[in-house]
C-alpha cells in the first residue's frame, strides 16, 4: 500500500504566486462579465462583454482549480506514481535533489529499513510557500523517518557527494528552476555521475524533460519517460526513468 502522509505534515503549495494569479486573474475576468453592461462601445468597436469575459475566467478559474487539487491530492498521487517505478529492497542509498519541504524525500524514506534517504535543496520561498529547511525537518520528524534522513543545503549542480553514492536519485519540478542552460546541464550531470551503476534517476517536471532524457541517454543510460495523471498533475508531468548500466 502506498505511503501516506502523517497528520500536522504540512507540503507547502507549489509556485503559490501562479496558482494566485489564476485565481485573481479569474474572479477579475467574472466580475467583469458580470457587472459591466452587456456591450460597452469603445469608439467604433461593440465589445460583448459576457463572452469576452466569461470564457476566459472559467478558463483561468478552471486552471487555479486544478493547481488546488494537484497541491491538495495530487502531488501525493505523482509521488507513489513516481517512487513505483523503482523496485525497492529496502537498502537503497537514495538522493533527493531539491527535496522542498519533503514530499518526495519522505515517500522513498519511508520505502527504506537498513537504507537511507539524503535531501538537498536551496529552500527558495519563490518556488514552493514556506519553504525552508526547518519546515522540512519538521515534516520528517511528524513522518517518523527523522533517522533515515539527511538535509543538505546544496545546490544540484555544485553536488559534494562522492561517485557513485546513491541508488535511486529523485527529483519532482526542481531542474527547471535552473534556468541557465549550461548550469542545469551540469547538474544532470552531477546526477549521472553520483549515480551508481545499477541504479536509478527519476526526474520529473513539467517542461525540459526531453533535454534530460537526451543528456541521459547521451551519457550511456537506458531511459524511458512516463506520463503522470493528466487530471491530478497540474501543469501535467512527465517523468525521465534513467537507469545507469551495471
Amino acid at each position: 500500500m502506498p505511503p501516506t502522509h502523517a497528520a500536522g505534515t504540512d507540503y507547502g503549495v507549489d509556485a503559490p504566486a501562479v496558482m494566485r494569479n489564476l485565481f485573481l486573474i479569474g474572479f477579475a475576468c467574472l466580475f467583469a462579465g458580470l457587472l459591466l453592461p452587456p456591450v460597452l462601445h469603445l469608439g467604433p468597436v461593440a465589445l460583448h462583454t459576457r463572452p469576452s469575459f466569461l470564457w476566459p475566467a472559467g478558463f483561468f478559474i478552471g486552471e487555479a482549480l486544478l493547481f488546488l487539487l494537484y497541491v491538495k491530492y495530487g502531488k501525493f498521487r505523482h509521488r507513489d506514481f513516481m517512487l513505483s517505478k523503482h523496485m525497492w529492497h529496502g537498502d537503497e542509498q537514495v538522493l533527493d535533489v531539491g527535496c522542498g519541504r519533503g514530499l518526495l524525500l519522505a515517500g522513498a524514506a519511508k520505502r527504506l529499513t537498513t537504507g537511507h534517504a539524503t535531501g538537498i535543496d536551496i529552500w527558495s520561498t519563490e518556488d514552493m510557500g514556506g519553504n525552508a529547511e526547518a519546515a522540512t525537518r519538521n515534516n520528517l520528524q511528524l513522518e517518523g523517518i527523522a533517522d533515515r534522513c539527511t538535509l543538505v543545503s546544496l545546490p544540484a549542480q555544485e553536488m559534494s557527494f562522492a561517485d557513485a553514492s546513491f541508488d535511486v536519485i529523485v527529483s519532482n519540478l526542481c531542474l527547471h528552476n535552473i534556468y541557465d542552460k549550461p548550469t542545469r546541464t551540469q547538474a544532470l550531470h552531477q546526477i549521472i555521475r553520483v549515480l551508481k551503476p545499477g541504479g536509478t534517476a527519476l526526474i520529473s517536471d513539467y517542461k525540459l524533460t526531453s533535454e534530460y532524457a537526451d543528456h541521459f541517454r547521451d551519457a550511456g543510460l537506458n531511459v524511458e519517460t512516463r506520463w503522470g495523471s493528466f487530471v491530478t498533475t497540474f501543469p501535467p508531468l512527465r517523468v525521465v526513468i534513467a537507469r545507469k548500466p551495471a
